[in-house]
């Protein structure tokens, strides 16, 4: 497990830490880190989101969850990028 991914850091961090729980610890791993980015598949996100939290978010943006799935596996990796710059998750101060 990616031990960043274990800080009180909110959102973010409980995000990445149900990707490695689901088996995607190198995907994070390239996120986080200052390297290239990895892809994840919608079908891989979803599995790692689950069908609760899917079914939520959908229901709050108006997106189909395969829409929804489409966004997110095509943006998150640049977002977390940019939230970990340094190649580490940001403090709770620094949120």
């Amino acid at each position: 497990m990616y031990p960043a991914a274990t800080c009180q850091c909110g959102g973010l961090g409980d995000l990445l830490k149900q990707l490695q729980q689901s088996g995607q610890t190198d995907v994070v791993h390239s996120w986080v880190g200052t390297g290239a980015n990895k892809t994840i598949s919608p079908s891989d996100l979803g599995g790692a989101l689950g069908t609760d939290t899917l079914d939520q978010v959908s229901q709050e943006t108006g997106l189909s969850r395969e829409q929804l799935l489409a966004e997110l596996s095509k943006h998150l990796p640049d977002f977390v990028n940019r939230l970990t710059p340094n190649g580490r998750l940001p403090s709770p101060d620094e949120l």
